[in-house]
């Protein structure tokens, strides 16, 4: 039984569709969209559809932007021989965030799995090969701990070894307030290999 109207129903399902959106969620924001002054609504679809024709990925890093180069490739105060890889634009902003990492990134759009027939080829590796012709002194790979991300990591390391780049891997370990009890023995083990001077 259809509780409400086509509309509405087409919008919650639209909505549903979306990645992190619940049912609930979604009848909430379908209901907040329908009482939205209509310049409002008209202004959010322009922007979501002017975002859709107008994003692309940039030349030099692969994440997403409405430019050919993105703000952080465009700064000329960037250490551009230092590269930071990591799987999505996500992850580049949560680094960004800290405001402590001063190289360029590489965006994979996606990590190695076979279980899901995503192999190298699929994610942007040659690209970043192709970078390491510039004057690249270090790749730091920023994969996530998943068996994935690891696994990338690891193909990443062999493919960029022989031409004589630094590769190093992101420390992992003990999150801020973790009870060591609770904690899975190859976090422990990553804690432990990552560990520095005090």
């Amino acid at each position: 039984m259809e509780m409400y109207s086509g509309h509405i129903n087409k919008l919650i399902e639209e909505l549903a569709a979306l990645p992190g959106i619940g049912g609930k969620s979604a009848q909430r924001l379908a209901f907040h969209l329908i009482n939205m002054p209509e310049a409002k609504v008209k202004r959010l679809a322009q922007t979501i559809v002017d975002a859709k024709e107008n994003v692309r990925y940039c030349k030099e890093c692969y994440t997403l932007t409405d430019q050919d180069v993105c703000p952080v490739c465009a700064n000329a105060r960037r250490n551009h021989a230092q590269i930071m890889v990591v799987e999505n634009s996500r992850d580049l902003a949560a680094y960004e965030k800290t405001g402590k990492y001063e190289g360029v990134y590489h965006v994979l759009h996606g990590a190695i799995s076979p279980m899901l027939g995503v192999g190298p080829a699929d994610i942007k590796l040659k690209e970043l090969i192709a970078r390491l012709e510039k004057d690249v002194e270090e790749v730091i790979i920023a994969t996530n701990s998943s068996l994935e991300g690891e696994t990338t990591a690891m193909y990443i390391s062999k493919l960029i070894k022989p031409t004589g780049v630094k590769v190093t891997r992101i420390a992992s370990g003990v999150p801020v307030g973790g009870d060591l009890e609770y904690i899975d023995e190859v976090t422990l083990l990553r804690a432990l290999e990552g560990r520095i001077e005090l």
